[in-house]
Formats: C-alpha cells, structure tokens, sequence
C-alpha cells in the first residue's frame, strides 16, 4: 500500500506539472506576439528618441555658455526621477533589475521624488523608503505619446518650481530578444559633455532664429516627452522578451520535471508488480 499510495503521490506531482507546463507554454506565445508588436513600436521610434537626444546636445556642444533655466541645476537637493516597470510580474528580473539600478546608482530614499510607470517597481521602492510623489502605472499597459507628455509636463514643474533640482529617467533598454539592460539617463540639467566632439562633427552646423535661448526653451520640453516616450517603448518590448525568455525557461523546466516523475512513476509500477509477483509465489510455495 505504501508503494501504491506513492504512486499516487507521483502520478498527481506529475499532472500538476503537465497543468503548469500547459500555462507557461501559453504566456510564451502571448509574450511572443506582444514582443513581435512592441518591437516595430521600438524600433520604429528608436532614430527619433536618439536623434532628439543627439539634437540637444550638439546644440549645446556648439554654442557655448548659455545660461538657461534647463542647464542649470535646480537648489533644491531632489532628484526626480521617473522609473518604467511593468504592472506584472513572471517576467525574470525584469521589475527588480530597473528598482535596483535606480538603488544602485547612490539616490537614496529620501533625496528621490518618485514618479513610477509601473507598480512592480513602484512597490518595490516603497517598501524600502522611496517616496511616491506621481503614480501613471496604468498607462505603460498601452503608451502612448500624450501619456509621456502628460509625464514630461508634470518633471518639468517640479524642475521650474524648484520642487526638484534634477531630473533622471530609468528604464531598461532593449538590445534584443535575449539582451535588456537598465540604464539611467540624467534629463535635467542638460550636460552638453555628454557628447564628444567627434560625434558632434558628424552633424550638420546650424543656426538659430531668434537665438539659442528660445530654441532650447522650445525644444527641451519636446526632447524630454520624446525620452520619455522611447524609454516606455523600450521598456514594454524589453519586459515582453523577458516575460518569453522566463516562460520558456519555466517550460523547459517543467519538461525535466515531467520526465523525471515518469520515470519515478515506472520504477514504483515495476516495484509494485516485483512485489506482488513475490507475494504470489510465496502464497503457492506455501499452499504446495
């Protein structure tokens, strides 16, 4: 019986497994269709995100001192930073990965305004001392380019009010199915060392009308929704390719799982039969 019981045991392990196995098969196929269209959005967006930023800068490497609001640091201490998670979780270290890069990079709680897209990242800092200033975790389901205006437009006050003296963004960048990486981009104040020189030599000289100043009053706050808008279409295809990855791994798991109980399950079917064999001709030995 005890044999018996443990094939039991074995047989309803092994169907728990097949149920699961089951379930990560399909959220594979759904992160893989979801990654195929976050992808196009990404890549589509990927020359504009990168060329505004390129923009900015050359602008700033070419002319100078020029004393704006927007490159200068603010007095106050904060730091705010908008940091791009998911609103789900199986998907790896996908959400703690971009939460620890933000910890990692030396803000502690208490210097840091929290503007999260996404609650997995969102909860994670909460819970360890970051303060929650805006919450849009709704909108990285489907994002849009009004969303990160509507983003862009709330750091920007914080900025010009003096709430916050920087402003940082932190998502994770899309490098391929198999590669995402969290990154830091500092947004405000504007650097203009960031950019090396041989890289703003490439680029067309150019003039400004009616000066640098107006321009950059114009153009910094469409730079700032266009980095936003890119990290949010990075975010999404990076989070549906680690969602993939993690779900394959599940299933490629849970295969050996499978095989492993099978082949429990045959050992304690041929004990079973061994035994009930020997238990048969002890009982004719003893008959005869």
């Amino acid at each position: 019986m005890i044999v018996l019981a443990s094939m039991r045991d074995i047989k309803r392990r092994k169907s728990s497994i097949q149920s699961t196995q089951q379930i990560t098969k399909a959220m594979k196929l759904v992160a893989t269709v979801k990654l195929q269209k976050a992808r196009m959005r990404a890549e589509n967006c990927d020359h504009y995100f990168h060329r505004m930023y390129d923009t900015i800068h050359s602008i700033l490497a070419r002319t100078g001192v020029i004393r704006h609001p927007y490159l200068q640091k603010g007095q106050s201490d904060k730091k705010a930073v908008v940091i791009i998670s998911s609103n789900r979780g199986l998907a790896g270290g996908y959400n703690a990965n971009v939460a620890r890069k933000l910890m990692d990079y030396g803000f502690s709680g208490e210097e840091v305004l929290l503007y999260a897209v996404g609650r997995k990242a969102r909860d994670y800092l909460i819970r360890r001392g970051y303060a929650l200033e805006k919450d849009y975790s709704d909108v990285i389901d489907d994002p849009k380019y009004g969303d990160a205006e509507m983003i862009g437009g709330d750091i920007l006050e914080a900025f010009t009010s003096g709430k916050a003296g920087e402003l940082y963004l932190v998502y994770t960048e899309f490098k391929n199915t198999v590669s995402q990486e969290p990154a830091v981009m500092q947004l405000l104040p504007v650097d203009p060392g960031e950019m090396s020189m041989d890289r703003t030599e490439k680029l067309t000289p150019m003039n400004y009308e009616p000066d640098e100043e107006t321009v950059l009053g114009e153009l910094i706050p469409l730079y700032i929704n266009s980095l936003i808008y890119g990290a949010m279409m990075e975010s999404v295809a990076s989070e549906n390719s680690a969602r993939m990855q993690a779900m394959d791994n599940a299933t490629g798991n849970a295969e050996e799982m499978i095989e492993e109980l099978s082949l429990l399950y045959n050992r304690a079917r041929q004990n079973s039969i061994t035994q009930e064999l020997t238990e048969i001709i002890a009982g004719a030995e003893a008959i005869g």
